[in-house]
C-alpha cells in the first residue's frame, strides 16, 4: 500500500503533466508521499525485532555483539545496494543515451546524484538544496533510502553503546520532532516513524503488547476493512495540501503509520482477509523496494518513448494519458519483478549465508564485567 501511494503521487509531473486536471484537483485533498513514512515505520519495526534481541542476548559478550552488528551490515548491503546502485547507473545511462526530451536530466545532475545515493547522503542533497537550488537528476527518491541507511548505521552503534535504554533513546527522538519547524532540510531527517518503529519492536516481547491484540477486528466480519481503511485515508488526508500548514502532522502520519504496522505485526489479517487481493498486494510488497527504485525510470522511458512517437503530454486526451499509464505498469511491474528474481533474491541469500559464516565464527567471546551490587 506505502509504494503503491507513492508510485500514484509520481504519476504527476513525472508521467502524466504537472496540470493534469483531473489528478491534481484529486491531490489537493489528499496526497501520498506519507508512503514514505509508512516504509519507515515499517522499516524501524523489522530491524528493530531483527536486530535488537540479538544484542540484548549478548550484552554482556562484546565480541558477539561486534559479530552481531556485522552481519547486520552485511546483511543490509547485500539486501538493499546492489538493486539501488544498479539504478543509479541505468538513469545515468538513459540521461547520456536515450534522452533526447530532456525528461531525465542532464548527465552531470545525474551523476551528482548518483555520487550522493552511493554514498548515502541524498536526503542532505536533495531537501537540503537540489529540490529548490539545482537540478536533482531522476534518482530524487533516493533520499528516504539515504535516510534509512544511515539509520542502519547508526542504530547498532547505538543499541551497542545504550543496550536497554535504546527504547528511551527512541521515544526522545519521537518527543523532540514534535516542536522541530519542519524546515526542508529537517524534512529530510525525520525519522519519528522509524523511532516509533523500534519502540513497536520493543513493545512485542511485553505484557501490553499481547494484552492489546485488537481480535476484535475479526469478528466485524465484512465491516473489518473500515478500520484499515480508514487509517489508510487519514495518512492520505494529513498529506494533503489542505494541512500543509499544520505543525504537528508530520508526527501524525508518523503515528498512524505506526499504529498501520502495529495491526500488521501479529500477521492474523488485521489489515486485510486472505484472499486473491491480499494476494496482488503481497506480491507487490515482496517487490516494493524495486518498484520504488524503477517507477521513476519507468516513467521517465514511457516519456521519451511518447517524445520519439510524436506524443505531447501536455496535450494528451484521455486515450493517449490512459495508454501511458498501462505502458507505464507494464514496464515498471515487469522490470521490478525482474530486479527482484534475478537480483534481489539470490543476492539476498548470499548476504545472509556470509553473515550467517560471520556469526558461526568459533572464537570465545570477550565477556565485559558484571557492575557489583552496591551492598
Amino acid at each position: 500500500m506505502a509504494v503503491l501511494g507513492v508510485a500514484f503521487l509520481h504519476l504527476q509531473g513525472n508521467l502524466f503533466h504537472p496540470e493534469l486536471s483531473w489528478l491534481h484537483r484529486f491531490l489537493q485533498h489528499s496526497s501520498y508521499w506519507s508512503g514514505v513514512d509508512l516504509f519507515f515505520a515499517i522499516s524501524g519495526f523489522v530491524i528493530g525485532r531483527s536486530l535488537l534481541p540479538p544484542m540484548l542476548e549478548h550484552q554482556h559478550h562484546l565480541r558477539n555483539q561486534l559479530r552481531t552488528i556485522w552481519a547486520f551490515w552485511i546483511r543490509r548491503v547485500w539486501r538493499l545496494l546492489p538493486s539501488a546502485w544498479l539504478w543509479l547507473m541505468l538513469i545515468l545511462v538513459a540521461s547520456i543515451f536515450f534522452n533526447e526530451s530532456g525528461v531525465f536530466g542532464t548527465p552531470h545532475a545525474n551523476a551528482m546524484a548518483a555520487l550522493a545515493g552511493m554514498l548515502n547522503i541524498a536526503n542532505a542533497r536533495g531537501f537540503g538544496g537540489a529540490f529548490f537550488q539545482y537540478e536533482n537528476g531522476a534518482s530524487f527518491v533516493y533520499w528516504s533510502l539515504s535516510l534509512e541507511e544511515q539509520f542502519y548505521f547508526l542504530l547498532p552503534i547505538l543499541a551497542l553503546c545504550l543496550r536497554k535504554r535504546i527504547g528511551a533513546l527512541m521515544i526522545v527522538l519521537f518527543l523532540i520532532q514534535l516542536f522541530l519547524v519542519r524546515t526542508p532540510l529537517l524534512m529530510s531527517f525525520r525519522n519519528g516513524a522509524i523511532a516509533l518503529g523500534v519502540l513497536l519492536s520493543i513493545a512485542e516481547s511485553g505484557i501490553a503488547y499481547r494484552v492489546a491484540n485488537p481480535s476484535w477486528l475479526l469478528h466485524l466480519g465484512g465491516m473489518r476493512w473500515i478500520v484499515p481503511l480508514m487509517l489508510f485515508g487519514l495518512l492520505s488526508v494529513l498529506a494533503s495540501p489542505d494541512l500543509q500548514n499544520w505543525r504537528w502532522r508530520i508526527s501524525a502520519i508518523a503515528v498512524v503509520s505506526a499504529t498501520l504496522v502495529w495491526l500488521a505485526s501479529y500477521d492474523s489479517d488485521y489489515l486485510f482477509p486472505t484472499g486473491r487481493f491480499k494476494q496482488a498486494l503481497v506480491w507487490v510488497g515482496v517487490r516494493s523496494y524495486a518498484i520504488y527504485l524503477i517507477h521513476i525510470p519507468a516513467y521517465y522511458f514511457i516519456r521519451e518513448a511518447a517524445f520519439r512517437l510524436g506524443i505531447q503530454i501536455a496535450n494528451a486526451d484521455f486515450a493517449h494519458t490512459a495508454l501511458l499509464f498501462m505502458a507505464a505498469v507494464a514496464v515498471m511491474t515487469a522490470l521490478a519483478d525482474l530486479n527482484y528474481r534475478v537480483i534481489e533474491r539470490p543476492l539476498r541469500r548470499y548476504g545472509r549465508s556470509l553473515a550467517n559464516r560471520c556469526l558461526n565464527r568459533n572464537t570465545p567471546p570477550i565477556v565485559l564485567p558484571t557492575p557489583l551490587h552496591p551492598s
